[in-house]
């Protein structure tokens, strides 16, 4: 069984349409900021605060793809594969802030309503959209290529989602004159946010505190270990993940002492790689397991089932 961590697939191939899509995300960025100080519109700026933590996600997704295809090293024996953790960490934080800030300053405005340019407004809410369309049209052919590429894809079509509020309530402003409507877009686009921000902090940190990942019942692998013939039991049993899609798995497994002495472990070893690399939903390629005659448990460490 091949150990070797390799680079995801497709990873220099969607690197163009990273480099493509945030380049995109960066104008309209820019553009929107302009038009939140002209326009006085806290929807438009929200949702410039939203295409700044997407560009950052986008750039999150970019680094990921080059760095994969560095090699492990005695210092980082798994290269920087933990660093899409990290950085997706530090990217929920800055969604959350800009939720708060949007739940502060939307009821501020709910209150007291400022003057907002609609027919302005609608001109930078449609060239928000143009580039989210843009952007969704180039990375929907290779969305399903790795995760870097998905999550980027929904980076995008949340940004879309955003633009269009600002161009309803602009549109709304103009016709009506119903100036709560900037408020009220900049909570939806809001709501978008903040249950994104929460989704992705939970994930992230539950791989930095090592859990077990998402799909995988720890007592199911242990009970399929313990239906292999020899396997007496199975302590000292941890699943953690790395990053996203390499799980990895360690365990110690006490086998009938005649495995031993017949040369049946280096068997014993391959059936237990087998049955967690192929058996359960989340493939786990990366295990190591210690195998251990029945009398090995007297003088060794507490165990930690």
């Amino acid at each position: 069984m091949s150990h070797d961590h390799g680079v995801p697939g497709g990873a220099s191939s969607s690197r163009p349409r990273l480099v493509a899509a945030l380049g995109i995300t960066a104008a309209v960025l820019i553009a929107e900021v302009v038009g939140a100080i002209i326009t006085g519109s806290l929807a438009l700026l929200v949702d410039a605060a939203h295409m700044l933590t997407d560009a950052g996600g986008l750039t999150i997704a970019l680094i990921a793809a080059t760095l994969a295809g560095r090699p492990t090293s005695a210092k980082r024996t798994w290269g920087f594969a933990r660093s899409e953790v990290l950085g997706a960490t530090a990217q929920a934080a800055v969604l959350l802030a800009v939720g708060i800030f949007v739940v502060v300053e939307a009821v501020q405005r709910l209150i007291n309503p400022p003057e907002i340019a609609g027919g302005q407004l609608v001109i930078f809410g449609v060239i928000g959209l143009l580039g989210n369309v843009a952007s969704i049209v180039i990375l929907a052919g290779h969305r399903s290529t790795n995760l870097n590429m998905r999550a980027a894809f929904l980076e995008v079509v949340n940004d879309a989602l955003g633009s269009v509020a600002v161009i309803v309530a602009a549109i709304v402003i103009t016709l009506t004159g119903f100036q709560l409507a900037d408020a009220i877009a900049a909570i939806l686009i809001g709501a978008l946010i903040v249950p994104r921000a929460v989704l992705l902090l939970r994930d992230s940190t539950n791989v930095l505190l090592e859990s077990t990942p998402k799909g995988i019942d720890l007592n199911s692998v242990r009970d399929h270990l313990l239906e292999l013939d020899h396997v007496t039991a199975v302590h000292d049993l941890h699943v953690s993940q790395i990053a996203t899609g390499l799980p990895v798995l360690t365990a110690h497994v006490v086998v009938e002492d005649s495995c031993f002495y017949d040369g049946h472990t280096a068997q014993m070893l391959d059936a237990l790689q087998h049955c967690v690399a192929e058996h359960f939903a989340v493939q786990i390629e990366h295990s190591t397991f210690q195998l251990e005659p029945a009398g090995h448990g007297a003088h060794e460490h507490p165990t930690h089932d």
